[in-house]
């Protein structure tokens, strides 16, 4: 089993014990009051339809790869950095065991900005799509790779109904071909493969031919220098999503002006080397590569 498999279905048994605490019937019911008495989110769909390349910035303290990414982690000053500093969205997690996340880091930063959030987690059952709304996220993520086409298409329905963004995220030509035939109109390309963890930027440009123009395109994944977003922006790509590189940067309003232009072309952002080298079971130590010892 690759560790998406291991997320997603600990996600499941999360969302288990979830219900046992509040049923889905009352959940539904919240979400719904909620819809009826209170305006839509921001989309962030239409902040990165305007023209130009957007910035959807990552409030992250950990994740499966690199460990424990922000020791020091004051997640509602760093989202506000975010905003201060022009980022068009945030991209909040909130899945607890891989990536130390917690809903209350998303209904904090969403009633703390005024961008949209989005909430960052693996997504396997309608459950947690009503505790979107209600957390007060703007977006929720739908993979491609732990949904089937049934799930994908009615997910992206109840998002749509309950006036959030569905950001669909696809890895290969294969799975793009799914989420256009599911009706996505918001996509993100990640260049990490999240059965192995390995990063390839080139997996955007691939893909974009595969992508029609009037779809909402982001990049996820391995994006560190301007010469990089520059290459997106020409590829007509509408955003980027940027984690690790904003969150190891001691000041991220410079940090993100530097990704927008601001620093030489191809410059690379040096990163400090990431701790935890254990086993991908454990939450907020590194992954070995597969058939490594672990």
């Amino acid at each position: 089993m690759n560790i998406l498999e291991q997320i997603a279905d600990r996600t499941r048994l999360r969302v288990a014990e979830e219900q046992r605490r509040l049923p889905l019937s009352a959940l539904r019911r919240q979400a719904e009051e909620q819809v009826s008495r209170e305006p839509d989110p921001p989309s962030l769909e239409e902040a990165f339809r305007k023209p130009g390349l957007h910035f959807l910035c990552e409030v992250k303290k950990a994740s499966p790869s690199k460990g424990v990414i922000a020791e020091d982690f004051p997640y509602l000053s760093i989202a506000r950095e975010y905003q201060a500093a022009g980022a068009e969205g945030i991209s909040c997690l909130t899945e607890p065991f891989w990536f130390q996340g917690r809903d209350a880091y998303l209904q904090e930063i969403a009633g703390a900005v005024t961008i949209p959030v989005l909430r960052k987690d693996f997504t396997v059952d309608e459950y947690m799509i009503y505790q979107a709304r209600v957390l007060g996220a703007s977006a929720v993520l739908l993979i491609c790779a732990i949904l089937d086409d049934g799930q994908l298409s009615a997910y992206r329905q109840l998002a749509r109904e309950l006036g959030l963004d569905a950001l669909v995220e696809v890895h290969d030509r294969q799975e793009a071909e799914r989420a256009l035939r599911c009706g996505a109109t918001l996509m993100g390309v990640n260049n990490r493969d999240l059965r192995t963890f390995q990063v390839d930027l080139q997996n955007t440009f691939r893909l974009r031919e595969a992508i029609p123009p009037e779809v909402t395109l982001l990049s996820e994944s391995g994006i560190r220098t301007p010469e990089e977003i520059r290459r997106l922006r020409q590829a007509g790509v509408n955003g980027v999503l940027i984690g690790e590189t904003l969150m190891r940067a001691a000041d991220k309003g410079a940090m993100l002006a530097q990704l927008r232009g601001g620093g030489q072309p191809g410059e690379a952002v040096s990163l400090p080397e990431a701790s935890g080298t254990g086993h991908p079971g454990r939450a907020g130590e590194a992954i070995p590569p597969e058939g490594a010892a672990p």
